[in-house]
């Protein structure tokens, strides 16, 4: 199965989201914050991210997201998000802004992760 990374700052989303991907046989990785999850990146070498928007800072994610994609980084990236509840706005994929392939809102339903990550990780194999 797949290398997994979640970045979140919430530590029961981690192990929810965790304990559900390795059930599956995925292999996964965590980290806290933007800093760390950039380490693990290098370390793990992920073959899809699970990031967080909000986390030490509000957009922490969504540059997290930029960074990676500037230096060239091709894994998928699925964010986890609860924005639409806190602000009443929808966001969307903006590959110069929200540079992901797919969102999912929190709380995330077990079914509902793994067809998304499934999803994503078909369509990185066709390419």
């Amino acid at each position: 199965m797949a290398k997994i990374l979640i970045v979140d700052d919430d530590p029961d989303m981690v192990e929810a989201c965790k304990s559900i991907l390795e059930m599956k046989g995925h292999d996964v990785a965590f980290a806290y914050n933007r800093v760390d999850g950039m380490k693990a990146v290098q370390s793990f070498s992920p073959q899809l991210m699970m990031l967080d928007v909000m986390m030490e800072q509000p957009d922490d994610g969504l540059a997290m997201a930029q960074e990676l994609k500037r230096k060239g980084h091709k894994f998928p990236i699925l964010m986890l998000t609860s924005l639409s509840k806190v602000t009443g706005l929808d966001y969307g994929k903006d590959d110069a802004v929200v540079p992901v392939e797919d969102f999912l809102e929190k709380p995330v339903r077990p079914e509902t992760l793994i067809s998304k990550v499934n999803g994503l990780l078909s369509k990185k194999e066709k390419k």
